[in-house]
């Protein structure tokens, strides 16, 4: 069999089984809008938590603060890698201020949080190491842990006495265990008991290992994230965070030790292999790193709306879960959730279906994100909505 017909044959079999998916080219607008030929949605699946990347009143002052600088200075091109001649002088800038802001000895920046995540774990877990990881991580930690030479086992999502047992059980053979969770789960919204795992590190002297991505922006009084809010900041020894999401940028980074810092850099691939941020890029999370801790009007109206639609969602009978803004409602078949999400797009409202090998199968959903642009008059329709979809594609 040829490549090409056995690709078709595979195609099939994921349009059969509800999983087929296609790039759409979207247009961003103002107010948490999005255009898709020529209609208007109201974006529910952004990851733009505070509505920071087309902020208007926000892009002018970034604007006007670099109207004088020499062209060089904002390319859109770093020219290599951060190892060779990309290593702009404005990643050290962001760096240290991020360091500061957490009061954590280093910060690295890589190009994405995929990036971090399938760099780190490679570089630091050897043959003789283990990694316990929550089952529902993301794909890039999963892929991540593939590329590491060190043993995995993924224990059921938040069962921290499971997590318990397993080191209980295997700590001894191993020279380190790497603890490995999200704070806020991308798909499910529910949020990582990160005492516990403290104290579980502490006693199995353990790394924890923390990919706030969804947590930075959002939670905190200087959203900081998750670990902030529980106050745990300095006791996560390997904490990610992402700025394309809640900080409306490109890029990610790790804050850790020195000595881990030194060492990422001498083998983490993903950073060593790969061309740099452009200096426009860092620029601009130069200029958010001071006014992130500052915007506490959008994290509480981001966390009143959720709560808001959380308690209309169950009014409805809707099935959902977590504590964030992330909302999945669930729907179990591939095949259902894709149609009911085609229904709530013609009534204006981009919702995604997520489906399998994303979530675990029967448990696909609809997955509703919500940005601080947002304003309930535009939501209020959405959980009668969902239902009576629900209902006639039974």
């Amino acid at each position: 069999m040829n490549l090409e017909k056995q690709l078709r044959a595979e195609l099939a079999r994921i349009r059969d089984q509800g999983l087929y998916r296609r790039t759409v080219p979207v247009r961003h607008e103002g107010g948490a809008r999005i255009r898709v030929g020529e209609r208007s949605f109201l974006n529910l699946a952004s990851n733009d938590y505070l509505g920071l990347a087309r902020d208007p009143d926000l892009l002018a002052a970034f604007y006007r603060q670099h109207s004088c600088a020499r062209p060089g200075d904002l390319g859109p091109g770093s020219t290599a890698s951060r190892l060779m001649t990309g290593n702009h002088g404005l990643y050290q800038r962001l760096e240290e201020g991020l360091a500061g802001m957490y009061g954590r000895e280093r910060a690295l920046v890589f190009n994405s949080g995929y990036h971090c995540n399938i760099g780190i774990l490679p570089a630091l877990a050897g043959r003789r190491d283990l990694i316990l990881a929550d089952k529902l991580c993301h794909a890039s930690l999963i892929d991540g842990m593939r590329l590491s030479r060190a043993r995995v086992i993924r224990y059921p999502h938040q069962d921290c006495d499971r997590l318990e047992a397993l080191l209980r059980e295997h700590r001894p053979r191993h020279r380190q265990v790497f603890l490995v969770t999200e704070s806020i789960f991308s798909m499910d919204g529910d949020l990582a008991d990160l005492d516990r795992l403290v104290r579980l590190k502490r006693q199995w002297q353990a790394v924890l290992y923390v990919d706030e991505a969804h947590a930075v922006g959002t939670r905190g009084d200087r959203g900081l994230g998750l670990a902030e809010e529980r106050g745990v900041v300095a006791d996560i020894d390997l904490l990610v965070g992402t700025f394309g999401k809640a900080w409306g940028g490109q890029g990610a980074w790790l804050l850790c030790a020195e000595t881990v810092a030194d060492y990422l850099v001498n083998t983490a691939r993903s950073l060593i292999f790969t061309t740099a941020l452009p200096p426009v890029t860092l620029a601009w999370l130069c200029f958010l790193l001071p006014r992130i801790p500052r915007l506490v009007r959008q994290r509480n109206h981001l966390r009143d709306l959720a709560d808001r639609l959380r308690r209309e969602l169950a009014g409805h009978g809707l099935t959902t879960c977590g504590k964030s803004n992330i909302m999945p409602v669930m729907v179990g078949d591939a095949a259902r959730a894709v149609a009911t999400a085609e229904d709530l797009r013609r009534h204006g409202y981009w919702v995604n279906a997520v489906r399998p090998p994303t979530v675990p199968a029967g448990t696909a959903r609809l997955r509703i994100s919500l940005t601080a642009d947002m304003e309930w008059p535009l939501l209020a329709p959405l959980p009668g909505l969902i239902a009576d979809a629900l209902k006639t594609s039974r």
